[in-house]
């Protein structure tokens, strides 16, 4: 009996210690994960649901921040002078977007979500510019009523050397593999020649071709999955790897990412769980986030209070890169970095020789195709292989019928032939010093006029932020429209700029965007209370909300 109970004792002294154990871990996970919404889908997802559906009076529009009666008048007058503006200068390309924009639920979801809700109905109907171009040359676009814009889009990254570079290259693809033309029973010999020139740039041993970078990333995610047995992947807050549900956890999501951990960057307890817990299978990185570690990528529509300028200096953050690294071949854990956006901008093995980092995957897509779309994975051998020589029924399959289209091939030979040349070449000499001065020179004058913007980069990439809390400062991209800039449906969030842009391109810029902000500022939209500003903003915020909730 004595020995029965020494047993049970012995049992549940185990018991009790692998609980200690469990809830150490649970805790060490709970401190990791980070402390916005983001880091806790679940709770995410319900506080979401429980936002109230409300849209400010034409009279409440311009009075939300109880500015004086003085400072409401010259925002209506402003106002008004910009709708009138828009409705004769964009009336075509405007009109042609109503026409079509409820069969299109992209350019419906862009339109309703441009600034914050509660302005939205009021600039929807009288701040439209439309969404159709009819011509691109340079670094301008034309719309449908035959207005010249500078590009600030981008083409939402893919546009590193500028649209005419990407014109010819796609229709030097199409030559190239013409003989072939859009047959997909097998490859054309020029994939050959782009996979032993990605193996070069990526310093991995395989590679495999997908139809957009979402693809890709969803391809690395499985591929770690399958090779390390492991059910999680790890992701940063804020960090976007498309659209898929497994990395985009919480709002936006239908079904909660129960298998994805939303930690916080640049965290000693990060590491640790990644060094202790064994159900991880991979990390997401994308560089992008450098320029705002967690939290999440800047649009307009959520632009409320003072955004300040949060960038990582480039040696902490290639520093982090490097711990995290060791952390991850320690535990046996994939590091995979999705250059899907970065890739090519910032040095000619992109990001990861920018930051000095060797992950165990990468991903690619945007530029590399050429102009024409396009999803890369490369990967160290062992991690590339789709199925077992011991376990022939289990593989990993991936397909896509467009995968390795020979048209998409011959642009990103003809793209990464271009890289190759001294001419390419060229391009990164100093690129980096030439982009940082220019956003140095734009903040020197911002600073100048008194406005309450400044601008950050990542080399070509940009966004703005901002000096003082406001609940306008989103009115800000309907002025630089009206100076002829053109932006992505972010706004000022997301700036990307290509590498044909000269000096005179970019003063061209810099002269519209200081005289955009200075007309906002004249028209009373950046007024702000005396004392806490921002202790102001958010009160005034949670009587609105609390008043729209409780009806």
């Amino acid at each position: 009996m004595k020995q029965d109970n020494w047993v049970w004792g012995l049992a549940g002294a185990a018991a009790g210690l692998l609980a200690v154990d469990k809830a150490r871990k649970r805790l060490r996970l709970s401190r990791a994960k980070h402390p916005s919404l983001t880091g806790h889908v679940r709770m995410g997802k319900r506080v979401a649901g429980m936002v109230p559906g409300y849209a400010l009076t034409p009279d409440e529009f311009f009075r939300v921040d109880d500015a004086p009666l003085e400072v409401i008048g010259r925002r209506r007058a402003g106002f008004e002078r910009l709708a009138t503006l828009y409705a004769e200068r964009f009336a075509k390309t405007r009109a042609y977007t109503a026409e079509i924009r409820d069969s299109i639920p992209d350019l419906e979801f862009t339109a309703a979500y441009r600034v914050p809700f509660p302005f939205s109905p009021v600039v929807r109907e009288r701040l439209a510019a439309g969404s159709f171009y009819q011509a691109a040359e340079g670094v301008s676009l034309t719309d449908l009523d035959g207005n010249r814009f500078t590009d600030l889009t981008g083409s939402y990254g893919v546009n590193l050397l500028g649209v005419d570079a990407y014109r010819a290259m796609v229709q030097q693809g199409i030559a190239t593999t013409a003989d072939l033309g859009p047959t997909l029973a097998g490859l054309h010999p020029v994939v050959a020649d782009n996979v032993r020139r990605l193996k070069a740039i990526s310093g991995l041993d395989a590679v495999s071709f997908h139809m957009s970078g979402t693809e890709a990333v969803m391809q690395a995610v499985r591929l770690a999955r399958y090779h390390t047995g492991r059910s999680h992947l790890v992701r940063f807050s804020g960090a976007y790897h498309g659209w898929w549900g497994d990395v985009q956890p919480g709002v936006g999501n239908p079904v909660p990412a129960d298998h994805t951990y939303t930690l916080a960057d640049m965290s000693e307890t990060t590491l640790e769980v990644l060094a202790t817990r064994k159900n991880i299978a991979c990390v997401l990185v994308n560089p992008l986030q450098a320029m705002h570690p967690n939290a999440g990528a800047p649009g307009d529509s959520t632009l409320v209070s003072g955004r300040a300028d949060k960038r990582a200096d480039r040696a902490a953050y290639a520093a982090w890169l490097q711990r995290l690294a060791a952390v991850c071949r320690k535990a046996g854990i994939v590091l995979i970095v999705d250059e899907v956006f970065t890739g090519f901008r910032l040095a000619p093995r992109g990001a990861c020789e920018y930051f000095g980092i060797a992950p165990d995957m990468v991903t690619y897509g945007k530029t590399l195709g050429g102009g024409l779309p396009v999803g890369v994975v490369c990967g160290k051998a062992a991690l590339m292989k789709r199925f077992r020589e011991d376990r022939p029924a289990d593989v990993c399959f991936a397909r896509g019928t467009f995968n390795s289209h020979p048209s998409v091939m011959g642009a990103m030979d003809a793209f990464l032939r271009h890289m190759e040349t001294a001419e390419g070449q060229a391009l990164y000499h100093g690129v980096n010093a030439v982009w940082n001065d220019r956003a140095a020179a734009l903040n020197a004058r911002l600073a100048a006029e008194g406005v309450p913007v400044r601008v950050a980069n990542l080399g070509t990439i940009w966004t703005i932020w901002h000096t003082m809390p406001s609940r306008y400062h989103w009115m800000l991209q309907f002025y630089l429209r009206a100076e002829g800039l053109a932006l992505s449906w972010v706004g000022s969030g997301r700036m990307i700029f290509s590498l044909a842009y000269g000096d005179a391109d970019f003063a061209q810029v810099a002269d519209r965007f200081v005289a955009a902000a200075k007309r906002m500022a004249a028209d009373g939209w950046w007024w702000a209370p005396e004392g806490d500003a921002q202790r102001a903003l958010r009160n005034g915020l949670v009587r609105e909300f609390a008043g729209h909730l409780l009806g």
